[in-house]
């Protein structure tokens, strides 16, 4: 299938042959004829799967079909944080430059003078972040009973966030009439409520993470005590094909306390999570795009929509409790067919954690046992291998030998 065959406008499909695009991903195949019939939507889907083009493509078609409407936002896009925020609204650009639609971008942790200046000319699309939205509401500088499109993008993360009462606050003031898409990378069970609530006979497109997203990506485990973890990520950094890193903790305390000792022991390194200010996230995040700092430590709600093509390493210096969030963290390396690697630490009270990776994403973890700071409390942390493992009769069948007896890195430095 090519764009063509989705029916859509001419001027969209110049910006997409401008953009280099000719094929849709799954996600763009099935959502864009449900919107564009005007249907509500739930997309089941991560970031990295093409889904902001799924939903952008067929709203910027339909604003353009439509009567132009003077001085009034016609679609509402709201977002958890400033960074996918950004990364949307270059979307909307790119791909809506061949029509006369305006659209602009909202975000707190900055002044909000030009922000306004830009809304008082009048956009038709606006991509927001609850707080701010909020807050540019109440001094009524943005007024919403117009909009017929409202797309609520990362629910699940919002919810994650505390996000979720402002944005039942902001649903509040929309009209009872409109078009909605709602996309989560998980359905937990308060996103189901306000899907029930929100959502009129919608149409569902679940998309799952592609196998070889995983399989392209060198997956280890070190088994490790969780007072080693701190020398046992310092020992790994002194490998210098460790170009760019970003290594996952589970709390922004952690977050903190771990950059601390990154720096004490000379090597660069910053976070990024939620308490940090947007300016601060922004820093960090252009600081390690840049090659200044190597490490980049984050929570997850941080990292989410964070898009690096050339990143060589991810580590889970914590494993996550929710098995769906380890596939979206090394997902941020092997981007765009490139190789990458995935490291991952796994104390005794994690192993549960690790089964339920391992079960997910159908695949044995290799355990890597060469290293000065493994382990050996086998009654603590049973022997991982393929018994250990609640898989399938078939994926037992397709079970190799992985045991590493080496420091399972690639140099991924020129791939």
């Amino acid at each position: 299938m090519n764009f063509k065959e989705l029916n859509l406008v001419a001027p969209l499909l110049q910006a997409l042959e401008d953009e280099g695009y000719s094929t849709p991903t799954p996600i763009q195949a099935q959502a864009i004829p449900i919107v564009l019939a005007g249907r509500d939507l739930i997309g089941c889907a991560q970031t990295g799967t093409g889904k902001t083009a799924a939903f952008a493509l067929p709203i910027l078609q339909l604003l353009h079909q439509k009567p132009a409407t003077a001085n009034h936002i016609q679609c509402l896009i709201l977002t958890p944080t400033r960074e996918l925020a950004i990364q949307i609204g270059e979307s909307f650009e790119n791909y809506g430059r061949h029509l006369n639609l305006r659209s602009t971008v909202i975000f707190g942790g900055v002044s909000q003078v030009s922000q306004v200046s830009i809304l008082k000319k009048g956009v038709d699309i606006l991509i927001a972040t609850p707080g701010r939205l909020l807050d540019l509401l109440q001094q009524k500088l943005i007024h919403l009973h117009k909009i017929n499109l409202f797309v609520l993008d990362e629910a699940d993360r919002m919810l994650d966030m505390g996000f979720i009462h402002d944005v039942k606050r902001v649903i509040a003031l929309l009209p009872s009439h409109k078009q909605t898409l709602l996309f989560s990378a998980t359905m937990p069970t308060e996103i189901k409520k306000l899907v029930d609530s929100l959502l009129h006979n919608p149409e569902k497109v679940q998309v799952t993470p592609e196998s070889s997203t995983v399989e392209i990506i060198d997956q280890s485990v070190y088994r490790v005590a969780k007072k080693d973890k701190k020398h046992l990520l310092e020992y790994l950094l002194k490998q210098e094909h460790i170009v760019s890193v970003i290594v996952f903790t589970r709390t922004k305390h952690g977050a903190n306390k771990l950059v601390t000792g990154l720096i004490h022991a000379g090597i660069s390194a910053e976070a990024i999570h939620g308490n940090k200010s947007q300016t601060a996230r922004q820093r960090a995040l252009g600081n390690f795009k840049s090659g200044e700092t190597r490490v980049l430590v984050a929570t997850d709600i941080a990292a989410r929509g964070i898009d690096i093509d050339e990143l060589t390493h991810v580590i889970n210096y914590e494993l996550p409790e929710v098995p769906e969030t380890y596939v979206h963290r090394i997902g941020r390396t092997g981007r765009a067919g490139a190789s990458g690697t995935a490291i991952s630490f796994c104390e005794a009270e994690e192993l549960d954690y690790l089964k339920s990776i391992q079960k997910l994403i159908g695949k044995y973890i290799p355990v890597v046992e060469d290293h000065p700071f493994l382990d050996n409390d086998k009654t603590s942390i049973p022997s991982l291998n393929k018994h250990s493992i609640p898989f399938s009769k078939p994926e037992r069948r397709s079970f190799q030998s992985t045991k590493k007896r080496s420091f399972g890195f690639q140099n991924n430095r020129n791939s």
